[in-house]
């Protein structure tokens, strides 16, 4: 069974961002996937304290929600990871707990007790995916390299971007948007494609 996991950075509950999400998950299911979401605004957990602790340990110091959702999202099939754009980058929420993941990071490049094998990229796929109310086009340019930090850190190969701009043209709702849900679906369907024996 193909484990899905979808990650909401979004503070606000059941709008665009989570929708787009939810769609997502969708698609997953149809495709036979075993999915889950996590809600971080629901979670409790501190930003890193930088004490770099970890760097000597390969452990976090601090004990609150955030070191098992990490070791949770690092045992999934495919990661879809979800965030509004909020003055041009990703939610507070969500960039909270990847700097909580800087033990991952420092298990790789500092205690060398952690590494990806091509093989376990292959078979490990990240999902970005956004919303925003600008019809910018560069407007997902700030949350890209964040978004590819998690995915790096806990294993995944950066597989795609879902992601849908210019939504207050459309009265700021998802579901007024011709395609985006029915994208969102059909991604989610497609990584889960891109794992099943051929």
């Amino acid at each position: 069974m193909i484990r899905v996991l979808g990650v909401s950075g979004s503070p606000h509950r059941h709008g665009n961002t989570e929708r787009l999400l939810d769609a997502f998950l969708e698609g997953a299911r149809e495709a036979g996937a075993d999915t889950k979401k996590v809600v971080l605004s629901t979670l409790t957990y501190a930003p890193c304290r930088g004490c770099n602790a970890c760097h000597r340990t390969g452990v976090c110091v601090v004990d609150d929600d955030a070191t098992p959702l990490l070791e949770e999202m690092a045992h999934v099939d495919v990661l879809a990871v979800a965030s509004p754009i909020y003055s041009m980058g990703i939610t507070s929420e969500l960039k909270g707990l990847i700097d909580r993941a800087q033990y991952l990071w420092a298990r790789r490049m500092v205690t060398n007790t952690l590494d990806y094998p091509p093989e376990h990229l292959d078979r490990h796929r990240g999902v970005f995916l956004s919303t925003a109310g600008s019809d910018w086009p560069n407007v997902f340019d700030g949350a890209y390299p964040v978004a590819q930090a998690l995915f790096s850190g806990l294993g995944f190969r950066y597989a795609a971007n879902v992601v849908v701009n210019g939504l207050d043209a459309h009265g700021g709702r998802i579901q007024a948007h011709p395609t985006a849900l029915a994208d969102a679906r059909a991604a989610g369907r497609r990584e889960v494609a891109s794992l099943l024996p051929r």
